[in-house]
């Protein structure tokens, strides 16, 4: 069973909004057994979309749009696939009654237009939409099915999960479902990945294996179609663990997100604390955890030292070192650490120091040189690195990756901790 997915909306595609729910349709739809192999973003303009629906449903057994199911002219995708079907419009009572409700709920006058919304394809399944005043609807006819859901994320999100999804999966599951593990690698590229893991993301079928490439880390996907999850591990664990043993020191962990996320969860489960103190970085270390909930019982603090006044005053750098070895340095680095665990008590303490640019860089010390440390019970580790690409646009991708390195040295230090 294919699937297309079409989201409607000029305001995607001038990049006003960001497209989410083509992702999150297409894991509901995969979770089902159901294969989605092109997607679609169009105006509101009536014949372009027609377009697409004649495109889609030649090769598509189901067609399922977000957007254009509004009060407004130019909100024309339920009028648009009514047509391709040859359905008349008609007025649903309990529609119109459910948003008169949503409107005297909110305290806000229901203008004549929001009639337009309560119109709906005859013989259609209806979707009644309890967060807001579009109500979709899904058409079957002659062995296509078109399904139709508003375009925000609070109406669409919770339609599809609580009704779409039951009624596709009822309708046209038993073909297997698609159950995924993901593993996350961190200092090897998603072109090394391939070029060493070309046989096999080549020949399997089932689980497939393909990697993905992220910011400073890369992710490799084992996905298996199976009757059920335990099933589909069953063919997934022996190739995960197969990929396990080529890359022992890369991988961070699994089926996470983001490698901050990563830090969060493991230092939660083995009741770790971390601190850092931040130079380059400015704090982005640390705000990186915070941005997952649960920080904290992680974070206990951090220091943004961006001169050597706070270095030496707050942090205890020796006046030596900075006079000496200078402030983007592996001595300082590990001494900024040091003061931060002192400060703060916490388990593990990390640092970053170095040159940002675009200004700033000398023959010594040129702009990308990094310098991460990571401070414990167990033990000192310093870093260095050289990240700039030479292009105007390098500090913020020094800075990112800064951060990364710093999780990453984090997550190698609380291994330390059994």
């Amino acid at each position: 069973m294919k699937a297309e997915i079409i989201c409607v909306g000029t305001e995607l595609l001038l990049g006003d909004v960001v497209n989410t729910n083509a992702a999150f349709i297409a894991k509901g739809l995969a979770a089902i057994g159901i294969n989605v192999y092109h997607q679609a973003v169009v105006g509101d303009n009536p014949k372009r979309l027609e377009k697409c629906l004649t495109d889609a449903f030649a090769e598509n057994d189901i067609v399922i749009t977000t957007g254009g199911l509004g009060p407004t002219y130019d909100d024309l995708t339920k009028e648009t696939v009514a047509a391709h079907f040859g359905k008349k419009l008609v007025l649903d009572e309990k529609s119109l009654e459910q948003i008169k409700s949503f409107y005297d709920r909110t305290k806000r006058v229901m203008t004549d237009n929001n009639i337009k919304q309560a119109m709906m394809p005859e013989g259609c399944t209806i979707l009644y939409n309890p967060n807001g005043t579009a109500p979709g609807c899904i058409i079957e006819e002659g062995g296509k099915v078109a399904v139709m859901m508003p375009g925000p994320p609070r109406e669409m999100l919770p339609m599809f999960e609580h009704q779409v999804s039951p009624w596709l999966e009822e309708k046209f599951g038993g073909e297997g479902k698609l159950f995924s593990k993901t593993i996350n690698f961190f200092g090897v590229g998603e072109s090394a990945l391939e070029a060493r893991l070309h046989d096999m993301i080549v020949e399997m079928t089932n689980p497939t294996v393909a990697p993905y490439a992220k910011p400073c880390e890369c992710q490799l996907r084992v996905t298996a179609r199976a009757e059920d999850e335990q099933s589909a591990m069953a063919l997934i664990n022996p190739v995960v663990e197969q990929i396990a043993e080529i890359y022992p020191d890369n991988i961070y962990g699994y089926n996470y997100q983001t490698i901050n996320e990563a830090v969060v969860d493991v230092f939660t489960k083995k009741r770790l604390t971390l601190c850092t103190a931040e130079s380059l970085t400015g704090g982005l270390i640390a705000q990186k955890l915070v941005e997952i909930s649960g920080a904290s019982a992680v974070l206990k603090g951090g220091i943004i030292s961006y001169t050597n006044e706070v270095k030496h005053g707050v942090l205890g750098v020796s006046q030596q070192i900075l006079d000496e070895k200078g402030a983007v340095s592996p001595e300082c680095a590990l001494e900024m650490a040091r003061g931060a665990r002192k400060l703060t008590g916490a388990d593990i303490a990390l640092s970053a120091t170095g040159v940002a640019g675009p200004t700033g860089g000398t023959e010594q010390t040129p702009v990308g040189r990094v310098y991460i440390a990571a401070v414990s019970e167990k033990g000192e580790v310093v870093k260095e690195l050289n990240l700039s690409r030479g292009r105007a646009d390098d500090r913020e991708m020094i800075r990112n990756y800064s951060a990364s390195h710093a999780h990453n040295m984090a997550l190698k230090m609380a291994k330390l901790f059994e």
